[in-house]
């Protein structure tokens, strides 16, 4: 069995190459990517692309630990990191860690994401002093939409910057930035010591992550501009169904 990289190892990349992530939410997918990239995020974002919810708030810690477990079982490699969900950390820093330690314990990953900056920078820390490591995230937040009014471009330089600061002299091991004008987001990944991970954020991080369905087109949804699709499972899928369909219809298959 191949040795995971492991969150030390991801952080000393900083500087040396740049940082490869993707989601993923089940352990057939994550068998696939595992190879090919450094750490695995098990997002809130499967609330939207797997079970068509119109946001990420209705995702559960229950659903997550279940997908966590799942990606953790199928793949051998990657960093398995898996998001703490909307309402189940943001109470107290002792609520965080109860929640945090049980995903942690039930799935097997590595650490924990979460969102926000300054806000979170106490409960960062304490999660981090009791062996809970934490990736965190900064620029647009999914779980704030409703409060920002949708899913736009963050350019105030000077809050995104201080949330940044924040979340590193905090013990975040990475940071990931979204949706962010791209000067900002070199300046973050040029100040703070540990690494940026991109999405919808320019070049200039550290890594870069993106929505695996996003990625390989799978899906007719809503597909960010900065997304670029590698391929179009959607359109394979499709073909393959309604060529099977007008099989059967036609009795070529099965063949007796």
């Amino acid at each position: 069995m191949a040795k995971r990289t492991t969150i030390p190892q991801i952080m000393r990349l900083k500087g040396q190459r740049p940082i490869v992530s993707l989601t993923a939410y089940t352990a057939p997918l994550a068998g696939l990517l595992d190879e090919h990239v450094d750490f695995l995020l098990v997002g809130d974002s499967m609330g939207m692309v797997l079970y068509g919810l119109p946001s990420t708030l209705g995702v559960t810690l229950e659903m997550m630990i279940a997908h966590g477990a799942a990606v953790v079982r199928g793949s051998e490699k990657a960093c398995v990191i898996v998001d703490m969900p909307f309402g189940s950390y943001q109470a107290s820093p002792a609520q965080a860690f109860e929640n945090a330690a049980r995903v942690m314990s039930e799935t097997g990953c590595a650490g924990v994401k979460l969102e926000g900056g300054q806000e979170m920078a106490e409960t960062i820390t304490f999660l981090v002093e009791r062996g809970v490591p934490v990736l965190a995230h900064v620029g647009l937040l999914p779980q704030h939409s409703n409060r920002v009014g949708g899913f736009l471009t963050q350019r105030d330089e000077e809050k995104i910057l201080a949330d940044a600061r924040a979340v590193a002299d905090a013990g975040a091991f990475a940071t990931v930035i979204e949706c962010t004008e791209p000067a900002i987001s070199r300046l973050i990944t040029d100040e703070i010591a540990i690494p940026t991970i991109g999405i919808g954020a320019g070049v200039d991080c550290d890594g870069q992550i993106l929505v695996t369905e996003d990625m390989i087109g799978q899906g007719t949804g809503y597909v960010p501009s900065f997304v670029k699709r590698y391929a179009e499972v959607h359109e394979d899928i499709t073909k393959a169904a309604h060529n099977y369909a007008e099989d059967v219809r036609n009795r070529r298959f099965p063949k007796g």
